[in-house]
């Protein structure tokens, strides 16, 4: 056998491999988003305030936050596979527990036990596609998983929203794909798949997250951002419910084409045109128009009252997620080396849902003491200082592809 058709053999993963991470990253980011046509029925039936209402679509990230580092390293050691597999079982379970419970403090630590499980699959299926795909191809893959997360964006709430006019457990069983997922991934991913290029063995480094961070500043400053954004935006999915409510808008159905819905198309077909979109505008423009489309988006939320006017939120917050996502995933992953991946991965995952869980318990008191539009102005305000911090940048990192032999598109997987 030879050489080349060894690296092809050993680095080209299957469609099935492909589908199965695409399918388990529409699981990994939508933890909170699926119930949140729900949320404000949770609410008013488990009688709680808006703040608790608000740590029931982001307690989940708390775990993550707090497990990710973990997951991280055992993926750099073990790979992805086997923690991916386990991770989707343990989300389905987890998840689904919603089904049954009765009171506010079993529902928190459901979504507690749903985030151990989210952890692993966010960080384990980005991991895993980034190092099976490199180079042009790598931007397309990485448009398809945002075009896949933000399907699942449509999708779960969607179907969270029509199941919810019967009974507000009923959403959470859409929670179990996650145990047929995880089968899957037993058999779709090939044993010793390492989150490396071309499954390549490195040598591990000791010092974990830590250390990443202190010899890799440019992480720190990316996860940052992650932190930030995360935390700002998610002052509309928690609140647009409630304004929704305000407007005389309470079907389900009807508040999941505002909340997921509209986002999740937009980004979906940002998704789609990623690769072309950042060959042709670069990284940093791109962050800029993402910057630029929340602060709209937070600006029309805090004034408009009519529901029409809100439906450009939807639209202007899927823009800017659909360039994000990809964008910082990929300049995180080129910021750390390649054997700390996972780890490099997993500080995403503690950046994304540690900012989704703090921003309730920054903006939920002030909302509560105020109004829904000063908490939107406020956050309005942050996101501006973001767009002018990323004008003051001649250009985020473009720094290429190490592995050079990957980047041929022959030896890659074969698309979808």
């Amino acid at each position: 056998m030879s050489a080349t058709s060894m690296t092809r053999d050993t680095c080209a993963p299957g469609r099935g491999t492909l589908t199965v991470l695409l399918l388990a990253s529409t699981l990994g980011v939508m933890g909170g988003a699926t119930i949140a046509p729900v949320i404000e029925v949770i609410r008013q039936a488990l009688d709680v305030g808006g703040a608790a209402a608000g740590l029931v679509l982001t307690s989940h990230s708390l775990a993550i936050a707090v497990v990710s580092p973990m997951v991280g390293r055992a993926t750099d050691r073990f790979g992805p596979r086997l923690p991916l597999a386990f991770g989707l079982a343990v989300y389905g379970l987890g998840g689904g527990a919603g089904m049954v419970v009765e009171s506010y403090p079993a529902l928190f630590v459901s979504r507690l036990v749903l985030g151990v499980g989210a952890a692993a699959v966010f960080t384990c299926s980005t991991a895993a596609l980034l190092g099976l795909y490199r180079g042009e191809l790598r931007d397309k893959v990485m448009g398809w998983r945002t075009a896949a997360t933000t399907a699942g964006g449509f999708l779960y709430p969607l179907a969270a929203g029509a199941l919810g006019n019967h009974s507000w457990h009923a959403p959470f069983a859409i929670y179990l794909i996650g145990l047929p997922l995880g089968a899957a991934t037993l058999l779709a991913l090939p044993h010793g798949a390492s989150s490396n290029e071309n499954g390549r063995k490195t040598q591990h480094r000791r010092g974990g997250a830590v250390r990443l961070l202190r010899e890799h500043p440019l992480v720190l400053g990316l996860c940052g951002l992650w932190v930030a954004t995360t935390g700002l935006m998610m002052v509309l999915a928690v609140s647009l419910p409630r304004r929704l409510d305000q407007l005389g808008i309470h079907d389900t159905f009807v508040v999941a084409l505002y909340g997921s819905v509209i986002a999740s198309g937009a980004a979906t077909v940002v998704g789609l045109a990623y690769a072309k979109l950042t060959a042709h505008l670069g990284h940093a423009t791109l962050m800029r128009i993402a910057a630029a489309a929340w602060t709209t988006a937070l600006l029309v939320f805090a004034f408009a009252d009519h529901p029409a006017l809100l439906l450009l939120v939807p639209f202007l917050t899927g823009i800017g997620s659909g360039i994000t996502m990809p964008t910082l995933t990929v300049l995180v992953d080129r910021a750390a080396p390649p054997e700390q991946r996972g780890t490099a991965t997993s500080l995403q995952a503690s950046a994304l849902f540690g900012g989704q869980f703090a921003s309730p318990l920054v903006f939920g008191p002030l909302i509560d003491t105020t109004s829904i539009a000063t908490g939107a102005l406020v956050a309005a305000a942050g996101t501006t200082l973001i767009l002018i911090a990323l004008f003051r940048l001649r250009d985020l990192p473009e720094t290429p592809d190490t592995d050079n032999s990957a980047a041929d598109p022959a030896s890659a997987a074969e698309p979808i």
